[in-house]
C-alpha cells in the first residue's frame, strides 16, 4: 500500500510518540497486562494513521459532459445556493462528507482551465455543519471548461482537520480526475453547479472520487 505524501511527516510523528509511550510504560510498568494493552493501542493507532493517508489507485473514469465526484464520501446537502465569492450567482450546492475512514484523497471533477483558487483561514467546525462552508478552514477553486460551464469546488477542513492541501494553480489547466489535493482527517467538499445541472446523487448517497457522476450538463 503506498502512503500519501502529506502523511509521511504525520506517520513519523505518531511513530516516535508510540515509541516514547512504549518504551516508558515498559520501563516504569511492571503490570505486563498494561503493557499489552498500550502496545496493542499503539499498533492499532499507527495502523489507522497508516490506513488514513493511503493512495488509491483507480482506473477513472473521464466523460466531458459530467462532474465526477472529487472525493470519497456521503451527499449530505443538495440545494440551491448563492455563491458570492467569485460565481456572483445561483448555483446548485452539492456537499460530500468524508469521514475518517473513507480515501481523503481529492480529484478535479472536470477539465478546464482554474480561472480562481483562494486559501481562507477559519474555524474548525464540524464538517456537516451548514456554516463550515464559510466559516472553517478551506480552499476555493473554480474552473471553466472549454464549454464555458463554470463551477467552484470547495475543500472544507472539519473538526478534526487542521489542514487543507489545495495543488491548483491559477490560470492552469485543471485535468479531469487529476491530484486536486488532501485534506487531514474528517472533512468535506462542496461543489457549486450551473442551474441547469442535471443532479444524479442523492441525499445520504455514497460515492467515491473519481467513479461517481455526481452531475452532468
Amino acid at each position: 500500500m503506498k502512503v500519501h505524501k502529506e502523511g509521511r511527516v504525520t506517520l513519523f510523528i505518531v511513530a516516535v510518540f508510540i515509541l516514547l509511550i512504549s518504551y516508558l510504560t515498559i520501563k516504569y510498568t511492571r503490570n505486563e497486562y498494561i503493557i499489552y494493552i498500550v502496545v496493542a493501542l499503539s499498533v492499532l493507532l499507527y495502523a489507522f494513521t497508516l490506513y488514513f493517508f493511503r493512495v488509491v489507485n483507480r482506473t477513472v473514469i473521464n466523460d466531458g459532459n459530467s462532474v465526477m465526484a472529487p472525493c470519497d464520501g456521503t451527499v449530505v446537502v443538495i440545494e440551491p445556493a448563492y455563491e458570492d465569492e467569485f460565481l456572483k450567482c445561483d448555483t446548485i450546492k452539492v456537499s460530500i462528507f468524508m469521514s475518517p475512514f473513507d480515501v481523503h484523497m481529492n480529484w478535479f471533477p472536470l477539465s478546464g482551465k482554474i480561472l480562481y483558487k483562494a486559501m481562507h483561514k477559519g474555524n474548525h467546525l464540524a464538517a456537516w455543519a451548514p456554516k463550515s462552508s464559510t466559516l472553517n478552514e478551506r480552499s476555493s477553486v473554480v474552473i471553466e471548461t472549454p464549454e464555458n460551464k463554470t463551477i467552484m469546488l470547495r475543500q472544507i477542513a472539519g473538526a478534526m482537520a487542521r489542514r487543507v492541501v489545495c495543488y491548483a494553480t491559477q490560470n492552469e489547466y485543471a485535468e479531469q480526475n487529476g491530484h486536486l489535493g488532501f485534506i487531514k482527517f474528517g472533512s468535506r467538499v462542496d461543489l457549486y453547479l450551473p442551474v441547469d445541472a442535471q443532479i444524479k446523487v442523492e441525499l445520504n448517497q455514497k460515492v467515491t472520487g473519481t467513479q461517481t457522476v455526481i452531475a452532468r450538463f
